[in-house]
């Protein structure tokens, strides 16, 4: 089971940090990845940590702004999100799988989710 928190509303250029709590998923097995819906698109990958392959892949439009990490009991991972802008709002959902070798983040490769945290971002 995975769940999310840390969401809210923030001022542009502002920052939040969402956790994903894993459950004790194994992450050298799993690939524990961050999408959001945004209104009026479709879900979209934000960032993917893929432990075994020790490489992380992040979506153009968060590159620089967002970072992903995990802590030592690689329990829980987190995202960094700084100068969050208006085009950030959305809901931001944690998924885990093991995914193909060389995955490039894609939805379909995930079968567990979270439940999603909503993020505001006022301009």
């Amino acid at each position: 089971r995975l769940v999310e928190s840390g969401g809210g509303l923030v001022q542009t250029g502002g920052s939040l940090k969402l956790s994903c709590a894993t459950s004790g998923l194994s992450m050298d097995w799993y690939a524990i990845a961050w999408f959001r819906r945004v209104p009026g698109k479709d879900r979209e990958a934000v960032s993917c940590l893929i432990s075994a392959e020790d490489r992380t892949y992040y979506a153009d439009s968060v590159k620089d702004r967002f970072t992903v990490s995990r802590d030592d009991a690689k329990v829980t991972v987190f995202l960094q999100m700084s100068d969050l802008q208006p085009e950030d709002t959305g809901v931001y959902f944690c998924a885990a799988d093991h995914v193909p070798w060389g995955s490039n983040c894609l939805e379909t490769e995930y079968e567990r989710w979270g439940q999603g945290t909503q993020v505001t971002v006022s301009s």
